[in-house]
C-alpha cells in the first residue's frame, strides 16, 4: 500500500509543476498593483505612519483598567425630623413611582433613612449619562405635586461616576498639632488640585476650623433671652453695607459700613438686648471658642496619626502622568515650600500597577513578537520573515492613529488586544508573501509580476478569512451591561488591527516584497563566495564601529544592544544562516512529503468517513471528561490580592472617635498577621468614617460608624514568589467574631464592579414579615446547613438604630400658644447647632455655630428643663419649660428602608474564602432556597456577581451564535455551497475539543468572561486555514483534477501557511499564557533581565489565552486532516446519490465525471 503511494509522488510533483505554468491565468489585484506600481509613494506613507503612530504611543492616555460609564442618577432628598418609614412613603415612593416609567431604566434601588432618602436610578448602558439625568429630572419634576410641601429644598439629581476612585493617597505627617498639619495638607491640596488631570483631593483625618458660640442655658436664662436675639445680634453686626456712591468733587466715591469681625474674640463684646431691652453682652451668657468641629474622619499610616488626601483623577486622563504630575509636584514642594521635618509619604499609587500591567503586556508582546518572528525565518527565510513581521508594527501604528478619534486610552484591554492580534495580523501577510515566494520561485517568474499574480491568486479566500476573524468581534462590540462597556474595547481594537492587518498585507507588504526579495544562489563560485565574505567584513566592521561610539557616547544600555546586534549578525552569518536554510529546504520539505502521504492513506477508501467518525466521538468524550474531571468556575479572573481591606460597620450611630478606637485594634490585628517590617508588605493604612466604605459600591457617603484597613503589598516581581493569598485568609481568621461590629475582608476588584460573590436578596412588601424570613433565611444557610466556603452573611438591614422620641402634646403646646415646628426648632439649636453667621479669614470662611455648652446639649434632663419663650397671640412675651408640654421616649427604630424595583429588600451577602468556588457555593444557596418554604409574597433571588455571571452567559451565548450566522453568511456568500460551508463551520464545533480537553487535563479554572470570550473569537480564527484549503482544491477542480488529487495537493500547498499562522497565533499567546516576563531595558542596561513567570496579567488574561491556544491547537489538526476528509466525502456523497459511476482508478475520482451541482 505505501509503495503504491510512493509511486504516486512523481505523479503529485507533476501536479505542481504544471499549477505553476498555470499561475499565469490568474488576475491581479488592482490596490495592489497600483501600491507596486507607486514604491515611492508607499514607502512615504509607510513613514508616516511609523512616525505618527509612535508619536500617539506616547501621548495616548494610559490606565489600568477602563474608565466604564456606567449611566447611574442619584436622587437626594432632605426632609428633617421624618422617620425612614415616613420617608419611604411621603418621598421614595412618589419619585420611584415616575422614574419607572423612564424607557431605558434597568433597575430602580432606594434607601430612605431618617431625616434623608435617597433614589437610584440605573440606565442601560446604551442610553448617555446627559439624556439619562434630564429623564430623571423630568420624572422628579412630575412626581413634585405628590411630595411634602414643607421640604427644605427640592431633591438634588446628580450622575454618578464610578471612575472616581482614589489613584494614590498623599499621608502628611509630622511633630506638628493637626491644625499646623491641615495647613500644610491644604497647601498640596491646592496645587494637587491645579493639574489639569485631577477632579479632586479629598481630605481625610484633618480638623474643620468652628467658631463656637456655646451658651450656658441657665445664664440665658435668667437674662431672659433666647437663641434668636443671639443669632440677630452677631448677624447684623457682621456685616459689611453698601451704601451707595458720594458726589465729592469730580469723583464718586462708594459708600461702605464695614463691620465684619476681624478676630473671633470680638464676638463677645456683642450687646444683645433682652425682652425687656435692656443690653447683655454675650459674653455674660456664652462662651466664644476659635476652636474645631467634632472631628469627622481618621486616618492613620503604618501606625501613626497623618492628614490624608486621596486624590481623584478626571475621567479619561492619563493615570501615568497624573502621577508623575504629582510626585514632581510633591518634590519641588518638599525643597521650596514644606518644613524639613515634615514627612510626604505617597501610598495606594495605582500608576505603579498600571505601570507594571502595561510594562508586562508590552513585554509579552515583544517576546510574542520575537518567537513569532522566528517561527517565520524558520518556514520563510529571513528576508520573508521580515517582511511578514513588519505587519505587526504597521497594523498597531494604523490602530494608534484612529484611537484619539474614537475616545481609546491605552489601557490593558487595549494591550492585551492588540496582543490577542500579534498572530493574527501576520496571517495575511503570511499568506501573500508566502504565495509571492512560492510563484516567483527563486527568480523563475519575475518578482513585481509574481508579487501582482500573489495578491489576486488570493485576495478572494484571504479578505473571506479576515470577515470570518472579524465576524465574531462584530457582536462583542455591541455588548451590554457593566461587563460589555469593560471588554468593549477588546473587539473594536481587535477590529481595527485586522482591518488594518489587511491592508498592510495587499498593500505595504507586496511593495518590500519587490523591493527587497531577490534570487537566492544556492551554488556559489569562488568569486561570489569571496565577494561575500568581503561585504559580510565591512558590515561587522561599521557595526563593530558603531558599537564603540554607543558604549562611549550614548548613554548607558544602547552599546549592550549594538553589541548585541553585532553578535547576531555574525553568528547568522556563521550558522543560524545554515540551521534555517536546512529547515526550510531540508526539514520542511520532508515534513510536507510525509504529511502528503499520510493525507493519501488517510483519504483512501472509508478512511475519510473513519476520520470524522473518530473526531466525532472525540467531542463526546471530551464532553465526557469536563463532566468528570469539572474545573472550578469563576466569573473574572482572580488572582493574589495586590491589597487587601477590611471593611468594618458599626451600629449606626456609634461615634467617629469610638470607631477610631476600634478600627486601630483591628488594625494592631492585622499589623499581627502580616509582620512588622515584612517586605512584601508596602503600608498599612486606615481611614475611619470618609474613604471607609467600598468605592466600587457607588457609595460617596461620610458614615462615622464605618471604617477601613488597608495593607498594600509591593509588586508581584519583587515578592519572591510568595503568595499574599495566605494573608487574606489569616486576616479574616483574626478579625472574625469581634464583639460589636461586622468586619468584612476583601481584596481588590479584579474587574469592573460586579457586586459581591454572595448576593442574596430577600423582597417583600411586609417589613416585618421580611425582616423576619430574612434573619431565618441566613440561619438555615449559614448556621444549620452550613454551606462551606461561605465568610459571613451580613444583612444590610439595621433594626436597633438608638433613638431618643420627643413626643409633643399637641393639646397642651397649643392651649401655651407654641407649635411644634418651634419646639423642633429650639431644640435642633440647642443639640445640632445653628450656623448664624461667617467669619471671614483672608479668603477663607469659617461657620459661626451657636448651640448649647457640651455638658448641657448632652444632657436630656437639661434639655426637658430649658426655657420656651416665645411671643403667644396677645403678643406678650412668654417662658414654659419643654416638660410642661413634651415628654421623651428612648426606643429603636429601623436604620432604614431598602428598596429594588419598587420592592422592600433585605441583603444577605458575603465574601467566599479562599479555596472555594463562588458558582458551586451559589448552586448550593439556589438549591436550598428552592426546597425552603417561603412564605406568600416573600421572593428570594441570587444577584450581584451571580446576576452578571448569568447576563454574560447569556449574550456571550448568543454571540456565539449570531457569529456562526455571520460566518455562515460569509461562506455561503464566497462558496455558493452549503456543503461547503457547513464543512468549515464544523470545525469551530470540534475546536471546542481541544477547549474542553486542554481545561479538563490541566484543570484550569474556567473565567465566564475570558474562556467565553476567547471560543467567540476562537470561532472566526479557526475557519481561516479551512477556508484556505477549501478554496485552493475548488480552484484545482476547476483546472481539470480529480477531487482526490484536489484535496491532497490543497492539503500539501497549504500546509505551511497553514502551520505557519497557527503557531504565530499560538506563540503570540504563550508569554501571556506562562506569564512570562523579561525587562528589556535593564536587560541592556543592566545586563539583568529580571525573568519571571506568573503575575497580574496572566492570572487575568490566561483562561482567555489557553482557550485560543487548547482551541487552535486541535483545529489545526481538523484543517489538515478532517476538512480534506470532508470535502471528499462531500463529493464521494455528491456522486453516489447522482448515481454516476467512479474512475477504474480507485485512488482518484474524475472531476469530468463529478457533479458540478452544489448542494
Amino acid at each position: 500500500m505505501w509503495l503504491n503511494i510512493a509511486s504516486k509522488h512523481n505523479y503529485f510533483t507533476k501536479i505542481r509543476h504544471t499549477l505553476s505554468n498555470m499561475s499565469h491565468q490568474h488576475k491581479e489585484f488592482g490596490p495592489t498593483s497600483w501600491s507596486i506600481d507607486n514604491k515611492t509613494s508607499i514607502y512615504f506613507i509607510t513613514i508616516l505612519i511609523t512616525l505618527f503612530g509612535i508619536s500617539l504611543y506616547f501621548s495616548l492616555p494610559k490606565t489600568n483598567f477602563p474608565d466604564i460609564v456606567i449611566p447611574t442618577i442619584y436622587v437626594s432628598t432632605i426632609y428633617p425630623g421624618t422617620s425612614p418609614a415616613d420617608m419611604e412613603n411621603l418621598v421614595t415612593r412618589p419619585i420611584e413611582k415616575q422614574c419607572k416609567s423612564i424607557p431605558g431604566v434597568k433597575k430602580i434601588t432606594s434607601n430612605s433613612i431618617q431625616d434623608f432618602a435617597n433614589v437610584v436610578v440605573e440606565f442601560n448602558t446604551d442610553i448617555d449619562v446627559p439624556i439619562a439625568k434630564q429623564r430623571v429630572k423630568d420624572a422628579v419634576d412630575k412626581a413634585r405635586q405628590d411630595l411634602p410641601k414643607d421640604l427644605p429644598a427640592d431633591p438634588n439629581v446628580i450622575e454618578v461616576d464610578f471612575s472616581e476612585i482614589p489613584i494614590m493617597n498623599i499621608n502628611i505627617s509630622g511633630d506638628y498639632d493637626l491644625n499646623r498639619l491641615k495647613t500644610y495638607a491644604e497647601a498640596i491640596q491646592d496645587e494637587v488640585e491645579q493639574l489639569k488631570e485631577i477632579t479632586r483631593a479629598d481630605m481625610v483625618g484633618a480638623l474643620d476650623r468652628e467658631i463656637q458660640v456655646n451658651v450656658d442655658m441657665y445664664k440665658m436664662q435668667a437674662a431672659n433671652l433666647t437663641f434668636g436675639d443671639i443669632e440677630r445680634a452677631i448677624a447684623y453686626e457682621n456685616m459689611t453695607i453698601s451704601g451707595g456712591a458720594v458726589d465729592v468733587g469730580n469723583m464718586k466715591r462708594a459708600l461702605r459700613v464695614k463691620g465684619t469681625f476681624t478676630n473671633p474674640m470680638q464676638l463677645q463684646n456683642i450687646a444683645i438686648k433682652n425682652s425687656s431691652g435692656l443690653p447683655v453682652y454675650l459674653k455674660d451668657v456664652a462662651d466664644v471658642k476659635d476652636s474645631f468641629k467634632e472631628r469627622e474622619s481618621y486616618a492613620r499610616y503604618n501606625g501613626k496619626n497623618v492628614i490624608t488626601l486621596n486624590v481623584i483623577k478626571r475621567s479619561g486622563e492619563n493615570l501615568i502622568n497624573a502621577s508623575d504630575k504629582i510626585h514632581e509636584l510633591i518634590e519641588n514642594m518638599e525643597v521650596e515650600k514644606l518644613p524639613k521635618d515634615l514627612k510626604v509619604d505617597i501610598t495606594a499609587d495605582q500608576s505603579e500597577q498600571t505601570r507594571t500591567t502595561l510594562n508586562d503586556l508590552i513585554n509579552s508582546i515583544i517576546i510574542g513578537f520575537i518567537l513569532v518572528t522566528i517561527v517565520l525565518m524558520f518556514f520563510m527565510g529571513v528576508t520573508n520573515a521580515f517582511f511578514v513581521a513588519l505587519s505587526v508594527p504597521l497594523s498597531t501604528f494604523m490602530a494608534f492613529m484612529l484611537m484619539p478619534w474614537i475616545g481609546f486610552e491605552l489601557n490593558m484591554i487595549v494591550l492585551f488586544a492588540l496582543l490577542f492580534a500579534l498572530g493574527i495580523v501576520v496571517d495575511d501577510a503570511i499568506v501573500v508573501i508566502e504565495n509571492t515566494y512560492r510563484i516567483f520561485d527563486n527568480g523563475k517568474v519575475p518578482v513585481g509580476e509574481a508579487a501582482k499574480k500573489a495578491a489576486g491568486e488570493i485576495f478572494v479566500p484571504v479578505f473571506a478569512g479576515t470577515l470570518t476573524t472579524l465576524a465574531p468581534f462584530v457582536p462583542l462590540a455591541f455588548w451590554q451591561g457593566i461587563v460589555g462597556k469593560f471588554m468593549f474595547f477588546l473587539p473594536i481594537t481587535l477590529i481595527i488591527t485586522l482591518v488594518a492587518s489587511l491592508i498592510v498585507a495587499f498593500i505595504i507588504n507586496p511593495v518590500f516584497a519587490v523591493t527587497f526579495m531577490s534570487i537566492e544562489n544556492k551554488n556559489p563560485n569562488a568569486k561570489e563566495k569571496r565577494d561575500t565574505l568581503i561585504k559580510n567584513i565591512i558590515v561587522v566592521g561599521i557595526m563593530a564601529f558603531f558599537t564603540l561610539i554607543a558604549y562611549v557616547a550614548m548613554p548607558k544600555g544602547y552599546g549592550n544592544f549594538a553589541a548585541f546586534a553585532l553578535i547576531m549578525f555574525v553568528a547568522y552569518k556563521l550558522f543560524i544562516k545554515r540551521l534555517l536554510h536546512g529547515f526550510e529546504y531540508g526539514v520542511l520539505p520532508k515534513l510536507m512529503d510525509a504529511y502528503e502521504s499520510v493525507l493519501t492513506f488517510l483519504m483512501r477508501g472509508v478512511k475519510p468517513y473513519l476520520v470524522v467518525a473518530f473526531t466525532v466521538a472525540l467531542l463526546f468524550l471530551s464532553m465526557f471528561l469536563i463532566g468528570q474531571r469539572p474545573p472550578a468556575i469563576e466569573f473574572f479572573p482572580q488572582g493574589d490580592p495586590n491589597f487587601i481591606y477590611a471593611y468594618l460597620t458599626l451600629p449606626v450611630g456609634t461615634s467617629t472617635a469610638h470607631t477610631d478606637s476600634i478600627t486601630a485594634m483591628v488594625e494592631q490585628k492585622v499589623e499581627k498577621v502580616v509582620g512588622k517590617n515584612n517586605p512584601i508588605v508596602e503600608s498599612i493604612g486606615s481611614n475611619v468614617a470618609v474613604g471607609a466604605v467600598d468605592p466600587n459600591g457607588g457609595d460617596r457617603s461620610t458614615a462615622p460608624n464605618k471604617g477601613k484597613v488597608t495593607v498594600a503589598f509591593v509588586k508581584f516581581a519583587e515578592r519572591g514568589g510568595k503568595s499574599t493569598r495566605e494573608y487574606l485568609d489569616k486576616i479574616r481568621t483574626e478579625v472574625s467574631n469581634l464583639p460589636g461590629v461586622q468586619v468584612t475582608v476583601a481584596q481588590e476588584q479584579g474587574g469592573p464592579p460586579t457586586g459581591a460573590p454572595i448576593n442574596i436578596e430577600v423582597s417583600g412588601e411586609n417589613i416585618d414579615e421580611l425582616i423576619s424570613m430574612a434573619s431565618k433565611l441566613k440561619y438555615y444557610l449559614q448556621d444549620s446547613l452550613q454551606i462551606p466556603g461561605i465568610e459571613e452573611l451580613k444583612s444590610d438591614f439595621v433594626n436597633n438604630n438608638p433613638e431618643i422620641i420627643v413626643n409633643v402634646n399637641r393639646e397642651k403646646a397649643n392651649r401655651e400658644g407654641v407649635s411644634t415646628a418651634f419646639i423642633g426648632g429650639e431644640l435642633r439649636t440647642a443639640v445640632f447647632g445653628k450656623e448664624v453667621s461667617k467669619f471671614k479669614d483672608n479668603e477663607d470662611e469659617f461657620p459661626i455655630q451657636l448651640r448649647y455648652k457640651f455638658d448641657q446639649r448632652n444632657s436630656i434632663d437639661a434639655l426637658l428643663n430649658t426655657k420656651l419663650t416665645f411671643r403667644n397671640e396677645m403678643g406678650q412675651m412668654k417662658s414654659i419649660p419643654l416638660s410642661a408640654v413634651a415628654d421623651v421616649q428612648y426606643t429603636n427604630t429601623y436604620g432604614g428602608i431598602k428598596r429594588k424595583n419598587l420592592k422592600r429588600v433585605i441583603t444577605l451577602a458575603s465574601n467566599v474564602l479562599s479555596g472555594y468556588n463562588a458558582t458551586e457555593i451559589n448552586e448550593q444557596i439556589k438549591s436550598a432556597v428552592a426546597q425552603y418554604n417561603l412564605p406568600r409574597g416573600i421572593e428570594v433571588d441570587l444577584t450581584g456577581e451571580q446576576e452578571e455571571q448569568a447576563e454574560t452567559s447569556a449574550f456571550l451565548g448568543r454571540a456565539l451564535l449570531i457569529s456562526l450566522g455571520l460566518i455562515f453568511l460569509i461562506l455561503i456568500t464566497q462558496f455558493n455551497s452549503v456543503s461547503k460551508t457547513v464543512i468549515i463551520l464544523s470545525e469551530i464545533v470540534f475546536s471546542i475539543i481541544g477547549v474542553l480537553l486542554g481545561f479538563a487535563f490541566f484543570q484550569f479554572k474556567i473565567s465566564i468572561v475570558m474562556v467565553g470570550i476567547g471560543i467567540v473569537g476562537l470561532a472566526g480564527i479557526v475557519v481561516k486555514n479551512g477556508i484556505l484549503i477549501v478554496e485552493f482544491a475548488d480552484v484545482l477542480r476547476e483546472q481539470g483534477y480529480s477531487v482526490f488529487d484536489a484535496v491532497v495537493h490543497a492539503g500539501r500547498t497549504r500546509i505551511k501557511p497553514v502551520l505557519l499562522t497557527a503557531s504565530a497565533t499560538t506563540l503570540g499567546l504563550i508569554p501571556l499564557a506562562l506569564g512570562m516576563n523579561i525587562n528589556f531595558v535593564t536587560l541592556f542596561t543592566d545586563l539583568d533581565p529580571q525573568f519571571f513567570l506568573g503575575g497580574d496579567s496572566v492570572v487575568f488574561w490566561g483562561p482567555l489565552s489557553w482557550t485560543i491556544i487548547f482551541g487552535l491547537t486541535f483545529a489545526t489538526f481538523l484543517t489538515l486532516v478532517v476538512v480534506p476528509a470532508m470535502y471528499l466525502i462531500r463529493y464521494t456523497l455528491g456522486e453516489r446519490f447522482s448515481k454516476k459511476k467512479n474512475l477504474p482508478d480507485n485512488l482518484t475520482l474524475n472531476t469530468s465525471t463529478a457533479t458540478n451541482n452544489e448542494a
